[in-house]
């Protein structure tokens, strides 16, 4: 299984929708809300990171509300 943390901005005083919104989503692991220069950050986790783009391109992205996001893939290291 392959993880991935997204840091995402919401317009104003839409994060509790988005947040409800993304805490549906079944690949996503752990939800928080934060302060700062992002509004909410993520983890999913997928078996792939082809699965992880296509969950960020149709399930995340489309939510009405974000502004945008940082994607940063988790490595392993052995």
């Amino acid at each position: 299984m392959e993880i991935c943390y997204v840091l995402i901005h919401v317009s104003t005083l839409r994060e509790s929708e988005v947040f409800n919104k993304l805490s549906k989503i079944p690949e996503v692991i752990e939800l928080h809300s934060c302060f700062g220069k992002y509004d909410i950050i993520l983890k999913i986790e997928a078996k792939d990171y082809e699965s992880i783009g296509k969950i960020l391109v149709h399930k995340i992205k489309t939510i009405d509300g974000i502004l945008y996001t940082s994607t940063l893939p988790g490595l392993k290291f052995h």
